[in-house]
């Protein structure tokens, strides 16, 4: 088949593939490698507070062993792109055991997920009192804060719907 077409024809029109491909590539910013770091409560709070006054701020705290966490999962995900022009950061928070980190940064990567994101190293009780004092410890937790004051807006234990964390992204953006 490519007997029939002239040569001239054929290079222009692979020249015109390469092109395309390599203006393609360089359109917009190229996704973020994932990037798992280990913190301590302390350093979730701290890396929070930064976006105070500039971006809402919504942090997922999840586990690969946790089925509400990988259900919800997705939905988050894509949230967070749906809202990062409108100033949303998020941040995924692992609570898998540190030994468990290729796992997670793996599941991690096969969501999608770009930048950023923690696994816990500190112990549970200082933990879970470090982020909020109403968090058992049960997961998937989410905490939403306000991108003028940086105040928790909401929080809430368990699987929740896409509406409960639309509200929330939407409240923590106006306030």
């Amino acid at each position: 088949m490519l007997e029939s077409f002239s040569p001239l024809i054929f290079r222009s029109g692979l020249v015109a593939a390469v092109l395309l491909t390599i203006g393609l590539s360089s359109c917009g910013p190229s996704p973020e490698p994932v990037s798992l770091k280990r913190a301590t409560a302390a350093d979730i709070i701290q890396q929070v507070s930064e976006y105070k006054g500039r971006e809402a701020v919504l942090v997922n705290f999840w586990a690969t062993w946790c089925a509400p966490c990988v259900q919800e999962f997705p939905m988050i995900v894509e949230l967070g792109r749906r809202y990062r022009d409108e100033g949303l950061k998020i941040y995924f928070v692992s609570v898998d055991w540190l030994e468990q980190s290729d796992r997670v940064r793996t599941f991690l990567e096969q969501q999608g997920v770009e930048g950023l994101s923690f696994i816990k190293d500190e112990k549970d009780n200082p933990f879970i009192d470090g982020i909020a004092r109403d968090w058992t410890g049960a997961v998937p937790f989410t905490i939403v804060y306000a991108k003028r004051s940086g105040a928790a807006m909401e929080l809430w234990e368990g699987k929740a719907h896409r509406e409960r964390f639309e509200n929330a992204i939407e409240m923590a953006l106006e306030n």
